[in-house]
């Protein structure tokens, strides 16, 4: 069976040519190719689609104008061996793939696809005969549309040179390219790193002697072992001849001081001491509820909470800005409730001086959002839910609510109103207008979250206006908890369903989770899939969260 406008032996010896040998993929690639190709309206400017990387691009250069070098083939390695052609503007097209149960009439073939044999047991010419019989006839063919995302191309944009290697790369790769992040392949020679200034102009090192009389250019730090650590010397400070011996008793025989007789160049053509980059790390980090205090000491600004509430932490730009050389920023943990007065993070540069290239680079990371910021939680009007026929006709004692008002108390909210409402969708959902008329704006609820039969919290709820709902969680305990929005009267109410592990551990993705809801955070997908990892409680049997891993 011909492979479009090729006899097999003519696509065969194309193959040859261009991939080296003619492989059993690259063939059986061509007949699917050739049936996609056929399909699309005459005319179709296509692009396609390899569901793997092993031959069948090959195929796809080989019938068309589509290429790895034109960027009209994209791989999306999902492990199946399947390629779409689609129109490249509007997305419409038709994805070719094997239809297992059409093997069985070709032994040779359907154990060569399948890896039942290894190479050295298949039989070649059997297997080539086989495939150009079966032509594209063991092919399923259907319309698909490509997702918008895929559509068009995307551009490299601005180009810069890396500061660690530098070569050339797409800033949008980060403030150092995603060679130098981890992402080489290679193994090579220590090469020459960003090389810093360990002093600028104006600066000058000389023994501690001659630094009588001159002014110290940075701080320097005294530490005892156990018992101090802090500024022996600040900047701006002139040595004077009794702080000699203290020079000494701290290791400093050589100190860096402001030479006036050194010509200097200008401020921006100077690198920037610790305390200036510190300083202007510091006014683009700090948001609302955080502050900090300057001078920087020692080269380095801690930032404090200006009232207690949830931090919040920028953490993909905070790893970004990490990843520029001779840069650093530590800090507490997003979504960590934290004091009014507490350190929540710390940020510096390496060096006693920073390159205003790389100043410049961890600046433009930072943009104009603030990195952190603290929120203060809102003392909300909470109604609580708990259904179950078993508990609303009093088989079972409801020890639910009791633990809510406790967790109630701990947050700083108030419970307006209570209720214990059977398995029944309609009550559950005039509970819940009765909950909205009683001026709640946070509904906790239990009961119906698993997957029993007759669990119908969720659809009631649903029922009753439930939007934005996300259900099931990677924590332990709480997997089967919920959260989203049901419309209010004056604002939205917040809703969460809370498993029956609540009623048993002391602490569960509840309290992961109400700190956020209080703060006015939403809450993403993502942001739950994230809680995956230290999302297991280990139920010790003296519990001390939050100062444990759970939910870190």
């Amino acid at each position: 069976m011909n492979i479009g406008n090729h006899t097999f032996q003519e696509f065969k010896t194309m193959a040859e040519r261009f991939h080296g040998y003619a492989a059993p993929g690259l063939l059986l690639g061509g007949y699917m190719v050739a049936l996609a190709q056929k399909h699309l309206p005459e005319g179709t400017l296509f692009e396609a689609i390899s569901e793997t990387r092993k031959c069948l691009p090959d195929a796809v250069q080989l019938l068309s104008l589509c290429s790895m070098g034109n960027n009209w083939i994209k791989v999306r390695d999902m492990g199946r061996y399947a390629v779409t052609l689609y129109d490249k503007y509007a997305g419409k097209g038709v994805r070719v793939s094997i239809d297992i149960k059409k093997l069985d009439a070709w032994p040779e073939y359907r154990d060569w696809l399948m890896k039942r044999k290894p190479k050295k047991e298949q039989d070649e010419e059997k297997l080539l005969r086989e495939i150009e019989a079966a032509g594209d006839s063991i092919c399923r063919l259907e319309e698909v549309t490509v997702h918008a995302e895929l559509l068009g191309h995307f551009h490299t944009g601005e180009v810069g040179v890396c500061p660690v290697c530098g070569e050339g790369y797409p800033l949008k790769d980060g403030p150092i390219c995603r060679g130098c992040q981890g992402e080489r392949y290679y193994a090579t020679r220590p090469g020459e790193q960003v090389k810093h200034r360990e002093h600028a102009p104006g600066i000058r090192i000389v023994p501690a002697e001659e630094a009588v009389g001159k002014v110290l250019a940075h701080d320097m730090t005294r530490i005892v072992p156990g018992e101090f650590k802090g500024s022996a010397f600040t900047a701006g400070q002139t040595v004077g001849p009794g702080d000699l011996c203290r020079l000494q008793q701290i290791g400093r025989f050589d100190v860096a001081v402001l030479d006036p007789d050194v010509s200097t160049t200008s401020p921006a053509e100077s690198p920037a001491h610790e305390n200036e980059a510190a300083e202007c790390f510091a006014r683009r980090m700090a948001g609302r509820g955080v502050r900090y205090a300057l001078p920087p000491k020692e080269g380095k600004i801690d930032f404090v909470a200006d009232c207690s509430g949830l931090l919040s932490v920028d953490v993909k730009k905070l790893e970004r800005f990490n990843l520029v050389p001779n840069v650093m920023c530590a800090s507490r943990q997003d979504a960590t409730l934290v004091q009014e007065g507490k350190k929540i993070a710390g940020t510096r540069a390496i060096p006693l001086f920073l390159d205003r290239a790389l100043l410049g680079q961890a600046l433009a990371v930072l943009g104009d959002e603030p990195l952190f910021t603290v929120t203060p939680l809102r003392r909300a009007r909470m109604g609580v839910l708990v259904t179950g026929t078993e508990v609303f006709n009093g088989l079972i004692e409801d020890k639910f609510i009791p633990v809510m008002r406790d967790k109630a108390k701990q947050y700083g909210c108030d419970i307006l109103r209570t209720a214990i409402v059977p398995d029944d969708k309609q009550k559950i959902v005039a509970e819940v207008q009765r909950m909205k008329e009683a001026g709640i704006d946070l509904l906790v609820t239990t009961g119906g979250m698993s997957v029993d039969p007759g669990d119908v919290t969720r659809p009631a709820l649903l029922e009753a206006g439930l939007t934005d709902m996300l259900y099931g969680m990677p924590v332990l305990p709480g997997a089967m908890a919920m959260v989203g929005h049901i419309e209010g009267p004056a604002e939205d109410i917040q809703v969460m369903g809370v498993p029956a592990c609540a009623l048993f551990f002391k602490n569960t993705v509840f309290d992961l989770l109400i700190p956020r809801l209080l703060a006015g955070r939403r809450i993403t997908r993502g942001e739950l899939a994230r809680l995956g990892e230290g999302g297991y409680c280990m139920a010790c049997s003296v519990c001390t969260y939050p100062k444990c891993g759970f939910g870190k």
